[in-house]
């Protein structure tokens, strides 16, 4: 792994990811999973549960644990640069260009028309990660969690990194007693 990597990889889902934070993920998942191979699936489900628990943008927390985890410290500095400096020059070097042309027809139909994009890469990453919770709770308990996640962010509006830390917690806990029991009983079968 190079930090030349991590550069074009950060540097084009910083570029392309169109809408804030939701957009980029599936750009930042492909980078990291599918082009680099720098972490599996369950590992990048992981590490997007742990930057939705904690506060400020999502994209640049990504990018910090996925450098960091690539190339140490310096990594996550690389990948951090990488992912927001061609926005910010971008950004600064277009504004007075956009300004400009707020008030086009042609432009607001350009912004309108990424938005179903957006939709669909979000859809398909949902799916992804449902199939996910499908194979590993079942379809009973993949179903019982999405439902619960629902009602208690859309019904609720709980916090989602509140519902996260409790299912995290819930997690620990499962296997912790799992861990323990499965313990116990090798002892017991050993005293025998």
């Amino acid at each position: 792994m190079s930090y030349r990597q991590l550069v074009i990889g950060f540097a084009r889902s910083g570029v392309l990811g169109y809408g804030g934070g939701p957009s980029v993920i599936p750009l930042i998942r492909y980078e990291a999973v599918d082009k680099y191979k720098w972490m599996s699936d369950d590992d990048f489900g992981d590490v997007l549960a742990l930057a939705n628990a904690l506060p400020g943008p999502i994209a640049t927390k990504m990018a910090a644990y996925i450098g960091y985890k690539v190339k140490g410290s310096m990594g996550a500095v690389v990948a951090i640069l990488a992912h927001i400096l061609p926005t910010i020059i971008a950004m600064i070097g277009l504004l007075g260009f956009l300004y400009a042309l707020r008030e086009s027809s042609i432009v607001s139909g350009m912004i309108r028309a990424v938005g179903p994009i957006i939709g669909v890469m979000l859809t398909v990453m949902a799916y992804e990660f449902f199939t996910k919770a499908w194979k590993g709770s079942g379809p009973t308990g993949a179903i019982i969690l999405t439902v619960v996640s629902l009602v208690v962010l859309q019904g609720l509006g709980i916090h989602p990194a509140i519902l996260i830390a409790v299912f995290l917690a819930a997690a620990f806990i499962r296997a912790t007693v799992k861990n323990n029991s499965a313990s116990t009983e090798k002892g017991r079968v050993q005293n025998l």
